[in-house]
């Protein structure tokens, strides 16, 4: 390596600099900016405790010049319209943006990297001796979208407005500020990040933003609006400008980071929401892993570029979706602010998913404690330290014993529609495992409504009185309730068992009905779109299954109209193309859904809860919207169902979800949040902790576990023993186990939280 061009003088690029020049001493390393030395943009910027960890190790000079630079906090501060809760044990520091770029700068020349300012680079031909061109000149990077076709360059404007504001408002925490209005909320995101100045990043919706009357350039109107409206929290003190211009934020993504010998970086390459820290801290990490990259090939830039990708691909994309999580929670700021104060402050908090009640407690109980009581209290539960997993709940006039629900699953082991030992086992030992609600598989309305050959049914006497047994097992030994999921397969149905094949159309298969004439797939068969007289047939058998279900025993029932299935086709607008009565518009797809549960909540007793579970996104293009989602669960609100069961995708089969830990609570936050319906959420839920933590933060009532009970009939038992929940529903021939298992979580508790606290960031302050 003898040449290396670096296209803009941001920390990123500065700092790959210093560490690749230390490594290769004889390669020629020259910075290009476009500003002066002392310009920057900007306030402060934020690192944790790990990041300058990192800088340590990579360059103890560096280090000790940012270090003696930063300011430094423990505590995070939520505050809203006057009231304020602190939760310590958080490790960051600030640093004056001019003061890191000067102290990079020092350190460059020390190592011999050429700084060039004042250098608008546009045109690369210059650069034809580089062996490495990096481009690091930011968000609106000229060299990227130069070649942004091969780069795959992708930028999404996302909602909300904000603006960066500095201040001499000392602060002694990282403090959100909350304010309420009556134009909509607006949070200020501020740290103080030098001695007597602070950073203040004012963020509200598009709709606030025009309500207030801001303008987009207009630093002095915004200056005077926003000392008005938080005149408490500056406390006398202003406001302070650089270029500081509303924006929305642009998130950035590139399919490829390197195009030739030109490889992105910084912003250039990626950006990440503020809320979640600064985006120099990315920069910088990414800086790290192509210096890493670049040192270890030095004569092979295409294999530098691949480990660069390979090393910092992942985590660049997790610390994205983690972005984008908390990004979504400050566009919904007005749906949040509803909630408790302290709900409200936990829910900020545990926004991105990566921080959870556990995390917040051993790093500080005593606002944890504050969660709890709120909760408790509002729950009318009497301990105030009772785990929220383990309270219960009312639907109409049935009681769970707790919020842990399983999720309907499909056992395919059913004979002509007819249950067994297996399902009276299966659904048995999680009743006897302490499981607050079962809802039971699929349970078709008819035999042509199976999805598979080994799908159960409910149409008929014998299955109806196998049924019984397990509903009468369940109530005779145990306090968990069971409701039963009715549904029709529609155009998915007739295929085969999934570990015979994957979405695959049984020979002998029955005529398929759907919205619309639309295969699932290429290796199905196309439905009959249906015709009125389908849907009084249909609608009559849901009617006598309703009815079955009662005659079985079942505490309560759940509308199957997600996935794609029967229902859900008429709902989605890529599976119903409809030019009826029944296509087109939300209100014209829901008539023969809405139908359908009228019609069973007419038969089934009044005292008896409904839920209907939807898909709320289809994971892809032109799928159901948001606002088709809120008019679906408001329809079904009205007509009289108490909970709605929350899922997404399904749909079709080309659909490309965003997977990951609780991925589906956002859905359910939505519902929850703006309907006023109680909602059950789903999807990569894994332990009692992750539970607490969506029962806390407001996003769901109950949760559905699927796999994780698959895995363990016994799971909540065990998370009873784990929280230390003392609890009377175990059946008597199992009490005698509670004397062992009850020591043994307490000792695993202990070691999580051991394990724990070591990783818990760590104060930095200077003495």
């Amino acid at each position: 390596m003898k040449k290396i061009t670096v296209i803009g003088g941001g920390p990123g690029g500065l700092y790959f600099s210093i560490l690749t020049k230390k490594a290769i001493p004889h390669c020629q390393i020259d910075v290009y900016e476009r500003n002066k030395p002392e310009d920057s943009f900007g306030f402060g910027v934020v690192f944790s405790d790990e990041t300058l960890s990192e800088f340590l190790m990579r360059d103890l000079k560096s280090y000790e010049l940012i270090r003696s630079e930063f300011a430094y906090w423990d505590d995070i501060i939520v505050a809203r319209d006057g009231q304020t809760v602190n939760s310590s044990g958080n490790g960051f520091c600030g640093c004056s943006r001019k003061t890191l770029l000067k102290l990079l700068h020092q350190r460059c020349r020390e190592e011999g990297v050429n700084l060039h300012f004042e250098q608008n680079v546009g045109d690369l031909s210059q650069f034809a001796d580089s062996d490495i061109i990096v481009a690091c000149d930011g968000i609106g990077s000229v060299i990227r979208t130069q070649f942004a076709t091969e780069f795959g360059t992708k930028i999404e404007l996302k909602k909300n407005r904000f603006v960066w504001l500095g201040s001499t408002k000392p602060l002694d925490a990282f403090t959100y500020f909350f304010r309420t209005t009556p134009f909509g909320t607006i949070v200020a995101h501020t740290y103080q990040y030098e001695e007597g100045m602070s950073t203040w990043i004012f963020e509200c919706s598009e709709k606030t933003w025009q309500n207030i009357g801001f303008e987009v350039t207009n630093e002095k109107d915004t200056i005077q609006k926003i000392t008005e409206i938080f005149a408490a929290e500056l406390d006398g003190h202003p406001l302070i400008s650089n270029k500081s211009h509303w924006r929305q934020f642009p998130h950035v993504t590139n399919e490829k980071w390197s195009y030739n010998n030109i490889v992105l970086l910084g912003d250039a390459k990626a950006t990440a929401h503020y809320s979640i820290g600064s985006g120099t801290k990315l920069a910088m990490d990414s800086a790290i892993g192509l210096s890493d990259a670049v040192i270890a090939n030095p004569t092979n830039v295409e294999a530098a570029f691949e480990q660069y990708d390979k090393t910092r691909r992942n985590t660049v994309e997790m610390i994205q979706y983690a972005a984008l999580v908390s990004l979504d929670w400050f566009e919904n700021m007005d749906r949040h602010i509803q909630h408790p104060f302290y709900q409200f402050a936990f829910g900020c908090m545990t926004r991105s998913k990566k921080v959870t009640f556990e995390n917040l407690q051993i790093r500080d109980k005593s606002f944890t404690d504050k969660v709890l009581k709120e909760f408790n209290d509002n729950c009318n539960v009497n301990d105030k330290n009772q785990s929220a997993a383990f309270s219960t709940f009312k639907l109409r006039d049935l009681e769970l014993s707790n919020r842990i629900v399983m999720s309907p699953m499909g056992q395919y082991s059913a004979e002509n529609g007819l249950i067994n030992n297996w399902h009276l086992v299966h659904y048995g030992s999680r009743a006897t495992g302490g499981v607050g609600l079962i809802l039971t598989e699929m349970t078709a309305v008819s035999s042509t409504g199976r999805i598979t050959l080994g799908c159960a049914s409910i149409c008929n006497e014998n299955q109806i009185v196998e049924w019984k047994k397990i509903t009468d097992f369940i109530h005779q030994n145990t306090q968990t309730k069971i409701g039963i999921q009715l549904g029709h397969s529609g155009r998915k149905g007739a295929i085969k068992k999934p570990w015979e094949g994957q979405n695959e159309q049984i020979d002998d298969a029955w005529e398929l009905l759907s919205a619309s004439p639309i295969p699932f797939n290429s290796k199905m068969a196309t439905p009959k779109e249906m015709t009125l007289e389908d849907m009084d047939k249909i609608t009559a058998e849901f009617i006598q299954a309703t009815k079955n279900a009662e005659q079985a025993g079942f505490d309560m029932i759940e509308l199957q109209a997600h996935h794609g299935f029967l229902l859900a086709s008429f709902l989605s607008p890529l599976t119903n193309t409809r030019t009826d009565e029944f296509g087109g518009s939300i209100e014209n797809r829901i008539k023969f859904p809405l139908r359908v549960f009228n019609e069973m909540r007419n038969v089934f007793p009044q005292q008896k809860p409904m839920s209907v579970r939807i898909s709320t996104s289809d994971w892809a293009e032109n799928g159901i919207s948001e606002e088709d989602v809120i008019y679906i669960a408001n329809a079904f609100k009205s007509a009289g169902a108490d909970i709605i069961n929350v899922s997404t995708g399904n749909t079709v089969e080309h659909q490309k979800p965003q997977m990951g830990r609780m991925w589906q609570t956002p859905f359910s936050d939505l519902v929850r949040n703006t309907v006023h319906i109680p909602t059950i959420t789903a999807g990569f839920i894994q332990d009692i902790d992750q539970i607490n933590t969506i029962i806390l933060n407001g996003r769901a009532d109950l949760v559905a576990l699927g796999r994780p009970l698959l895995a363990d009939a016994n799971f909540v038992r065990n998370a009873q023993a784990y929280e230390n929940v003392q609890t009377d529903d175990i059946p008597v021939q199992y009490k005698m186990g509670s004397s062992h298992l009850y020591p043994l979580k307490a000792s695993e508790r202990k070691q999580v939280e051991s394990m724990k606290k070591a990783l818990k960031p760590k104060s930095n302050k200077k003495n």
